[in-house]
């Protein structure tokens, strides 16, 4: 089979489609035959070595895949070939305390995928048979591929690590990109009033297109109180976080008193300095989510079979092109997700394009 393989780090790393053995299953194994994989900063961190964890080379990215079973290892209960299936991309052990009790996204034996083993950027994946989620019928590939990391990402998030009530006023940084832009609509669903930031015009554009009221210019020091006047000086009462850094410092100046910012990312640096005493003064809350659970994607595709939930696809490429498409993530051009197929797919209309 065809797949693109990492075989060297760096900024830009090295990448070769190469010709490999087709997967065998294990017992409890699935192979699964891909349609579509998005691409996410996750794989940049891999091309980076930027991951707190050592990576074995040669290695294929790619974690948010939506395909069909193509073959069933031994003991593989409630799946048939030919099934259209998703993949939870943060894999999990299923045995252990927080597996036993639905909490995959705490397991204390995870794996990410095609990062610790190998994953969608090929013509088929092998994984653990639990992992698989079903896509429903009247949700197509391409929409799973774009929204069962990203979007249960975002999903976990809003619905799981934190509580939008009706009404509340939601920050979501960086609306365009694929955790933003599900972030934006889910808010919405759950009836909260939306403000996003926004480094162009485009964007910002993009994010009011999905529904935020307001979006602010990300490059302008002065956006922090351009929310707070846009809630009329009582600030944002959830801020979806997913940059890390001095973003995340600066989201506390447009936090409301007993407000609450839920963060899942570190793409503008892992360590922060935090003036404590008006945190704890205003009694708010900073809230770690990471992954998802079994839950998150089951909702997040339902979402998206009701038209709740569109996927912003800004392009799809054959694997070939795939070096492009990280190029292209890297270099902030991208506005939603980026897919790779095992050849160049069409899109049919389904979701938003930018």
């Amino acid at each position: 089979m065809r797949a693109i393989q990492l075989i060297a780090h760096g900024q830009p790393g090295q990448f070769e489609l190469r010709q490999l053995p087709e997967p065998r299953p294990a017992p409890g194994e699935v192979v699964v035959a891909v349609h579509a994989c998005g691409l996410n900063h996750l794989d940049l961190w891999l091309e980076e070595a930027g991951l707190p964890m050592p990576v074995a080379l040669p290695r294929t990215p790619g974690g948010e895949i939506a395909g069909v079973v193509a073959e069933l290892g031994e003991g593989v209960a409630n799946w048939s070939v030919g099934d259209r299936v998703a993949v939870q991309s943060n894999l999990f052990c299923g045995e252990c305390e927080f597996c036993r009790r639905g909490d995959e996204s705490l397991c204390l034996n995870g794996q990410l995928l095609g990062v610790q083993r190998d994953g969608g950027f090929a013509e088929k994946v092998l994984v653990p048979g639990h992992a698989l989620v079903r896509i429903p019928d009247s949700v197509d590939s391409q929409t799973s591929a774009a929204l069962t990391l990203a979007g249960s990402t975002a999903m976990h998030m809003l619905t799981n690590r934190a509580v939008v009530r009706a009404g509340d006023w939601v920050l979501v940084i960086g609306g365009a990109s694929g955790v933003g832009s599900a972030a934006i609509q889910i808010a919405r669903g759950l009836g909260a009033r939306v403000i996003s930031t926004g480094s162009s015009e485009a964007k910002r554009e993009l994010a009011k297109k999905l529904g935020a009221e307001f979006a602010v210019d990300s490059t302008d020091a002065r956006w922090p109180a351009l929310v707070r006047k846009f809630t009329n000086k009582h600030g944002v009462d959830l801020v979806v976080e997913h940059v890390g850094g001095e973003v995340l410092v600066k989201v506390f100046e447009c936090l409301a008193r007993g407000g609450t910012v839920v963060t899942c990312g570190a793409t503008a640096g892992r360590e922060v300095a935090l003036n404590l005493w008006p945190f704890f003064v205003k009694q708010q809350r900073l809230i770690g989510s990471y992954g998802r659970d079994r839950a998150d994607m089951e909702a997040t595709l339902d979402w998206a079979a009701q038209g709740r939930l569109k996927p912003v696809i800004d392009r799809v490429v054959p694997l070939e092109e795939t070096p492009a498409a990280f190029a292209a993530l890297r270099a902030r051009t991208v506005m939603g997700k980026v897919l790779v197929g095992v050849s160049a797919l069409r899109l049919k209309g389904e979701g938003l394009k930018s």
